[in-house]
């Protein structure tokens, strides 16, 4: 299968000829910090100590939000960011939202999730939860699932600039670099292979040689 890189660089390339719509494609990797940890905390407190939802139930709930982030971002990978349309317009869409990360793996201004793009769906997500869920039980496990796609975005980020010596990070940075640069078409699991070894989406190991 054709390799989607074109460099390496850490530079951003240009996107937009606007200023503006530009600057609105590029985020500092700390920022999902600054405006999710706080959101974190927020639900948190609001699900121990003003709904009582208590705390057994609050792990339970918490859990729940980061098990379910892990499936959705396997979905959104596979088949939202990878989905190729055949419309110029829809392809030149695609190309801004993920097509430009696999050209351009390194850039390190668009390696998390741009916040004209991540708030949208955070509140999307959170609406959709609060009508799924008892207001009780809401807070708990949002507060978990935010936690999940904070582990996604910053990792993330590790994964492309972070040199890992072992252990479970340098697993899955081998798992993700093999999307890059091997097979695009499997290993849609950024922060987890999970999804990838229960949907078959996994890389094939070849006969004779260890993964």
């Amino acid at each position: 299968m054709k390799k989607n890189y074109v460099s390496n660089s850490s530079e951003s390339v240009r996107m937009f000829k606007s200023d503006f719509l530009e600057s609105l494609s590029k985020v500092h990797f700390t920022v999902p910090l600054y405006v999710y940890v706080p959101v974190f905390f927020a639900c948190s407190y609001w699900a121990l100590f003003e709904t009582g939802l208590g705390f057994v139930n609050y792990i339970a709930m918490f859990a729940s939000g980061l098990f379910i982030w892990t499936l959705t971002e396997y979905i959104l990978h596979r088949f939202v960011f990878h989905y190729v349309p055949k419309a110029p317009w829809a392809l030149r869409l695609h190309f801004i939202f993920h097509g430009v990360h696999h050209d351009y793996p390194s850039d390190a201004k668009r390696l998390v999730m741009p916040l004209s793009a991540s708030i949208p769906l955070a509140a999307g997500f959170f609406f959709l939860f609060r009508w799924l869920l008892p207001e009780g039980f809401v807070f708990g496990f949002y507060a978990g699932f935010i936690l999940g796609y904070l582990v996604y975005d910053i990792g993330h980020y590790a994964i492309h600039h972070f040199n890992f010596k072992g252990g479970m990070w340098k697993r899955i940075k081998q798992h993700h670099m093999l999307h890059h640069y091997s097979d695009p078409a499997s290993g849609y699991g950024v922060s987890s292979p999970l999804w990838d070894k229960i949907f078959r989406s996994d890389f094939e190991k070849k006969p004779g040689k260890q993964a």
